[in-house]
């Protein structure tokens, strides 16, 4: 059994209204939340979480900076390097050491400059492992004074900053812990959307584009069929979003396929056939967790399970391609986007990445005033023009939910998102950074990772049950 995860106020989210919420596994009580306004003073320790996305550090780049304002309550900045497998082995760095420059540098690099991690914390199926980490987490925190935590990640990450803000209570601990939404998956519900979900559709459905150009222009005597695979394992909303790539009925991608919505073969086939009639070419977007009317995961690998005993998804559109030039006998090209669609920072969204900054600005507000046990959500104000602004909402209620695309957002055919999809996704792909360069390529920031002096006994290794 592995030790790691697989990959993830109250708002009036549109995104929320007759869509069910999958994968429900959250069987925490209803988070207590700390509302006290009394004064703690102590040092802040931040982490990141889970896949990166192309603005998660812009997040912790609020969170510096926010926390510079707060000197009589945040005394020193701590940074945690690998996430919470990192800080359980006392890997912190001295945030205060960095130049500023290369904080603000943060806002514009990609991947986790902190590191990151997937481990995760079993308390169900490990509780003796579990209360180990969390008996050497707290010796860590206690160590260096932590009263502040800022995690920021997407449903398993929350789901980890939850329990540790249940064990602070529990162990009388006073630590405020909040969460910063990240995921390019746009999963997590009680927000409108997800810092980094936008400037991966942005390089996405930017992608989607420059391929139709191409495919479009080469000319065949049969037609021909590109098939590009997106993320998403159970919500399309990655997938759903190249369709600001299609600016006119005859523009790709005229197939998406959503996880959300079974595919029939059938009809999947005629509708090919009917574009390359049409057009002599079809561009196909597919999420990479599509499924086929049994529930079958088109691109499982059922011989290679994940730390949750899912199987691996080892291509969704191999598996597909196999299908069209097999029953149609066309030519067939597939594409996978991979880790780029979260790593592009070259085309980030400044809208993305002001959001980002104000999430970590945010929750640094929050434990400041006496708030913990909540997530940094965005809340949209208008569409046209774009507003928003920043909320709170319990851990509980966002740990391990995983939030699908509204059927009613979904043209009726099943093929492609309507507008109500378009005017939720158009703002989030706005602006488009001013990007320092050197040598004619971007440049990224430099974190000189001062390492905090140890105190305790380094961490015992992990011990994996038999079964593993």
């Amino acid at each position: 059994m592995s030790e790691f995860e697989h990959d993830n106020s109250t708002t009036n989210n549109p995104t929320e209204t007759n869509n069910p919420l999958i994968h429900d596994l959250n069987a925490e009580p209803e988070t207590p939340v700390a509302t006290a306004n009394e004064n703690l003073c102590g040092n802040m320790l931040v982490g990141q979480s889970g896949g990166p996305t192309a603005v998660i550090n812009a997040s912790v780049a609020g969170v510096i900076q926010e926390a510079g304002k707060h000197p009589n309550q945040i005394e020193e900045i701590y940074g945690g390097l690998n996430g919470i497998f990192g800080i359980l082995h006392e890997n912190l760095i001295d945030l205060n050491e960095e130049k500023a420059r290369s904080i603000e540098e943060l806002k514009h690099t990609p991947a986790a400059a902190l590191g990151t991690c997937r481990y995760k914390v079993r308390f169900k199926k490990d509780p003796e492992q579990a209360a180990r980490d969390m008996d050497r987490l707290f010796n860590v925190f206690k160590a260096h004074n932590i009263r502040y935590f800022f995690y920021a990640g997407g449903n398993d990450s929350q789901d980890t900053n939850n329990k540790v803000h249940h064990e602070a209570i529990k162990r009388d601990y006073p630590l405020r812990c909040i969460g910063v939404p990240k995921t390019i998956d746009n999963d997590l519900p009680h927000t409108d959307h997800t810092p980094g979900y936008g400037s991966a559709t942005k390089y996405n459905a930017t992608t989607v584009m420059e391929v139709a150009e191409d495919v479009s222009s080469m000319a065949t005597d049969d037609g021909s069929c590109c098939i590009i695979e997106v993320m998403g394992r159970a919500a399309g909303w990655l997938a759903a979003g190249t369709i600001l790539a299609k600016r006119k009925p005859t523009d790709g991608p005229h197939i998406i396929l959503l996880p959300e919505i079974p595919l029939d073969e059938g009809k999947f086939l005629a509708k090919i056939q009917e574009c390359i009639s049409q057009l002599g070419y079809c561009i196909v977007v597919t999420g990479e967790g599509v499924k086929d009317q049994n529930g079958n995961e088109l691109g499982a690998d059922k011989t290679r399970l994940d730390s949750f005993g899912h199987p691996v998804l080892s291509g969704a559109a191999e598996a597909l391609g196999e299908l069209v030039h097999g029953k149609l006998d066309i030519k067939t090209r597939t594409v996978k986007l991979g880790y780029a669609q979260r790593s592009a920072a070259h085309f980030a969204s400044q809208q993305d990445v002001d959001e980002a900054v104000a999430c970590g600005e945010a929750a640094v507000r929050a434990a400041v005033e006496g708030k913990s046990g909540f997530m940094v959500t965005i809340e949209r104000q208008s569409d046209d023009p774009y507003e928003f602004t920043t909320g709170l909402h319990p851990l509980g209620d966002i740990a391990l939910v995983e939030r699908t695309i509204p059927r009613d957002w979904i043209n009726e055919d099943g093929w492609l998102p309507n507008d109500k999809f378009i005017q939720y996704a158009a703002p989030l792909v706005e602006g488009r950074l001013d990007l320092p360069t050197k040598g004619g390529l971007p440049k990224f920031a430099e974190l000189t990772r001062v390492p905090v002096e140890k105190v305790l006994t380094p961490r015992s290794p992990l011990v994996l049950p038999v079964s593993a």
